[in-house]
């Protein structure tokens, strides 16, 4: 099995898309980093987690798009066609759809390292700024619950139907757009931009409404159980049948 994931991962993090998807999201992440984070977030530093916080949540929906186009890779019709020789192979095809749930997992995790490391390398550039122990928390709360949520809805949505994954992907744009509540501040960036003026202070203490912990709780807990029941529930499709 490790030998399978290790292939997928080549196959999804060796190829031209994950070059210019990297490519992107630097050069989006620095623009976001030298224009917006840089002045602060709603009268707060530019290193503080409020701003750190609104730099992530504008990094999300690249993310999103980069989780969900790895999952194309396992549900196009040349993967469909290849199901054919893992379906007959020995090792069962549960096992493939674990390996290939984790690759896609891994892959996502470093699109998610690597926006971190770009602001790690603008902070420490521009404010000579390390303190990153008090930034961990928001960007847990950010990005762990959309992307496995992502990951988990994705890989459901891709074996009901392949073009869902594109349907999907525009999502959190689309939420950009929509007023949301409160509870849902942190999927559109609203909370990190209008919270902390409601505290009445200067820079703020970093702190989350039950509220919000809540519902990212539940997007995480939801995208964990799809990610689990995925491979249990794994059958693999044919397609055309090949010719003879």
């Amino acid at each position: 099995m490790l030998k399978i994931f290790q292939y997928e991962c080549r196959r999804l993090l060796w190829n031209k898309f994950f070059g210019g998807l990297l490519l992107v999201l630097l050069f989006y992440g620095w623009q976001v980093l030298s224009r917006v984070t840089i002045l602060g977030v709603s009268h707060t530093a530019p290193f503080s987690p409020w701003s750190f916080g609104d730099f992530l949540s504008r990094m999300v929906p690249l993310l999103w798009i980069g989780s969900l186009f790895f999952l194309t890779f396992f549900t196009s019709g040349r993967a469909r066609r290849a199901a054919v020789l893992t379906a007959a192979a020995p090792m069962e095809p549960r096992r493939y759809a674990l390996a290939r749930c984790a690759a896609a997992l891994a892959g996502t995790v470093l699109l998610a390292l690597v926006c971190l490391g770009e602001a790690a390398l603008f902070y420490g550039r521009y404010f000579d700024w390390y303190g990153w122990g008090e930034l961990m928390f928001p960007a847990l709360v950010t990005l762990v619950p959309p992307l496995v949520f992502a990951l988990g809805s994705g890989w459901l949505l891709g074996r009901l139907r392949p073009w869902l994954l594109y349907v999907w992907m525009p999502l959190p744009f689309v939420l950009v757009l929509l007023p949301l509540p409160k509870a849902l501040g942190i999927w559109n960036g609203t909370f990190f931009s209008g919270y902390p003026l409601t505290l009445g202070i200067l820079d703020p203490t970093f702190v989350v409404p039950a509220v919000v912990i809540a519902v990212q709780a539940v997007l995480l807990s939801v995208g964990i159980g799809l990610l689990a029941a995925c491979p249990r529930r794994y059958r693999p499709h044919y397609g055309a049948r090949p010719s003879v």
